[in-house]
């Protein structure tokens, strides 16, 4: 997956908050949908969607599906977003540089 879809799957508020619980603690569609104001059924396919996107992942315990983030895809994700932050470091330090040299002429 790209940092695209998970982006796409993140935009949407209650999904996001989906994905925030689990960071916390996995857990499965019970315990996440025990802290949200939406069915079971729609925690379902908020992490459907989620799991496309590459950030979850789940496993089975008993009979039991429990959910977690999946490290790979918030890598790729932050490898999206540590550009931009490459950048305006960048920037930054030329910013610094030239201030100081104008200080010193």
């Amino acid at each position: 997956m790209t940092y695209r879809e998970s982006l796409t799957a993140l935009s949407d508020p209650t999904r996001r908050r989906v994905f925030e619980s689990i960071a916390r603690k996995p857990s499965s569609v019970s315990e996440i949908a025990q802290g949200l104001p939406v069915s079971r059924p729609a925690v379902s396919q908020h992490l459907k969607v989620l799991s496309d996107a590459g950030l979850v992942e789940v496993r089975a315990e008993g009979t039991r599906r429990i959910y977690s983030v999946r490290a790979a895809g918030i890598a790729d994700l932050r490898a999206y977003l540590d550009q931009f932050w490459d950048d305006v470091m960048a920037g930054f330090a030329a910013e610094v540089q030239n201030t100081e040299g104008q200080r010193h002429d």
